[in-house]
């Protein structure tokens, strides 16, 4: 059984209270501490009073969905989440990792394929002894993104990141001007392999640039290369 990480503290948000008891004893006899939220109001609550390490939600739910509830925290929260949906389709799927989810896991699932999903998207965020030596701080125009932390600045404001951006910051920024494929950053992500999983990136890096462009569209720092991948141009 695969191992958690640092005894995580997750927040479980589902309407079914038969899901939710089974979530969390699972998930607690696999050393996680959680704490559970019968839906979008009922988390606000306790996400007021509480830090958590990672935010297990149904995408269904009643009043806000799991979707639109991302969307709501991603405004002021950068604590990842993993999308539990009935949703198979990739349109729905795509659709939850652009309002900031970090992973989704359709419905039914295995228990273990859940663990190995939390346990994944927490080794994403970056110890600051995995950092390089030099350079400390990289420069994107007026962003500058301090790879000691894993923390991006514009000004005296931090630019909130999410889990799989942090990671993806530390990726880049390892190897800036060198090109890095969109299979090697799946592998780096700790997702399976496929063009799916490859997709899910590229709406990633669309995500990302919006916080490091001043035109998405057209991207000074974080530039495709044709037939290679996606490579961090700081100034």
């Amino acid at each position: 059984m695969a191992q958690q990480l640092n005894d995580a503290h997750l927040l479980i948000v589902d309407d079914d209270e038969r899901i939710r008891d089974l979530l969390q004893q699972f998930l607690n006899r696999n050393g996680f501490w959680t704490t559970v939220a019968r839906d979008a109001e009922h988390a606000r609550k306790l996400l007021a009073g509480l830090d958590f390490d990672l935010i297990v939600m149904d995408v269904m739910m009643p009043g806000d969905d799991g979707i639109t509830f991302t969307k709501q925290l991603r405004e002021t929260l950068a604590t990842p989440i993993l999308l539990l949906t009935a949703k198979g389709e990739s349109t729905d799927r795509i659709a939850g990792l652009e309002a900031g989810a970090d992973d989704y896991l359709p419905k039914p699932f295995e228990p273990k394929e859940l663990l190995l999903r939390i346990n994944a998207i927490l080794r994403r965020v970056p110890k600051s002894e995995d950092m390089p030596e030099t350079p400390k701080v990289l420069h994107l125009g007026d962003i500058r993104y301090d790879m000691e932390r894993g923390e991006m600045w514009q000004g005296d404001d931090m630019v909130r990141l999410t889990a799989t951006e942090v990671a993806l910051m530390r990726i880049f920024s390892a190897r800036p001007g060198e090109p890095v494929s969109r299979s090697k950053l799946v592998e780096d992500l700790g997702r399976d392999k496929g063009q799916a999983q490859e997709r899910a990136v590229d709406v990633q890096i669309t995500r990302l640039r919006r916080k490091i462009e001043q035109d998405p569209k057209q991207p000074r720092y974080l530039q495709t290369v044709r037939g290679a991948g996606y490579m961090l141009a700081p100034d």
